[in-house]
């Protein structure tokens, strides 16, 4: 009884009833907001962007993890940028952000080139919308028109911060809700996850899934077995020694932005239980069916990634809209 009675709500998370227009029609944003105010504002950022992805591919993943992370907690609004002060905790120290996120100078960068520029007229939130479309383009992955407009906050959260962001460990329907909660559908996770196909986990990230059941993912394959033992040999099994070795969670090809990660839970090689969790949980009748079709059709996952970047990029702070700013240094609120 208990079993169906969670089934039940699994496929109730399955059910789309959130409506989001992801051209940003019906939204303060518009494609042309900075027409007038700052015509070169989407150049400037795409010619800093080309530069930063040439001088270490890796960026590309992190300014897209960024992006991420920031519109998770209270909205697109360039929360996650803000550091700490006397006055503001913010979320850099959050579990899911401090060992996790990086490229805050990249942001500091573009912003001082665009504020000599245009002087107070870009949002730090709408840079970092901009910056993760281009990133992602430079390193093979799909176009997507963004619509701007949105300003920065004058506050973080670092509770929203812990709670909100799914983290590698986390079950499958514990996932979809912090997606849901959002107004983004299943179909929008899967494809989000697949900007994985250029980023990097640390071992303190998949420990628990290497030493845990991926044998039982990969069906003890042995071309799945000497990656595993790679694996391994990167990140030992006593917590805190190599914590912070790194690898690429599609090591096929990590640099360039494909369907490869879905190839890569399809073969139950998902480096973190959270991505597995997609294709082997007992849960995911839905996810299983979505990984699947974009492991098969490379373009309709395109399709798809682009539309969701979009919809999470028009997650709004509704305070932020009302008494927001233009941060003249995204990481200090304007005084």
């Amino acid at each position: 009884m208990k079993l169906l009675l969670v089934i039940f709500l699994v496929h109730a998370i399955f059910i789309p009833c959130f409506s989001f227009d992801v051209s940003g029609k019906d939204l303060p944003l518009t494609l042309d907001n900075y027409k007038s105010t700052c015509p070169t504002a989407f150049d400037v950022i795409k010619k800093e962007m080309e530069c930063i992805v040439k001088e270490d591919p890796r960026n590309a993943a992190i300014v897209i993890r960024l992006h991420f992370h920031d519109c998770f907690v209270q909205g697109c609004d360039a929360s996650v940028l803000l550091d700490e002060t006397e006055t503001l905790q913010g979320e850099k120290k959050a579990s899911p952000n401090i060992n996790s996120l990086k490229g805050y100078e990249i942001v500091d960068r573009i912003k001082n080139i665009i504020e000599s520029e245009c002087p107070g007229v870009v949002s730090c939130a709408d840079l970092l919308t901009i910056s993760a479309r281009d990133a992602t383009i430079l390193v093979g992955g799909p176009y997507w028109d963004v619509p701007v407009g949105r300003k920065d906050s004058k506050t973080a959260s670092y509770e929203l911060a812990t709670t909100n962001l799914p983290t590698p460990e986390e079950g499958l329907v514990s996932i979809i809700s912090k997606f849901y909660y959002q107004g983004l559908s299943v179909e929008d996770m899967v494809a989000l996850v697949g900007a994985h196909t250029i980023g990097k986990a640390q071992c303190r990230n998949f420990r628990s899934r290497i030493y845990g059941d991926f044998r039982v993912t990969s069906a003890l394959n042995p071309v799945s077995e000497t990656y595993l033992t790679s694996l391994r040999e990167l990140c030992p099994e006593s917590s805190g020694e190599g914590d912070s070795n790194v690898t690429a969670m599609d090591n096929v090809t990590p640099n360039l932005f494909d369907n490869s990660i879905y190839h890569t839970l399809l073969r139950g090689e998902g480096l973190l239980n959270s991505d597995q969790e997609m294709y082997s949980s007992m849960f995911g009748i839905q996810t299983r069916r979505i990984v699947s079709k974009y492991a098969e059709d490379p373009v309709a996952f395109f399709e798809q990634f682009s539309k969701s970047m979009v919809k999470m990029g028009n997650i709004l702070n509704s305070k932020s809209l009302v008494d927001g700013e233009v941060r003249r240094n995204c990481r200090f609120v304007n005084t």
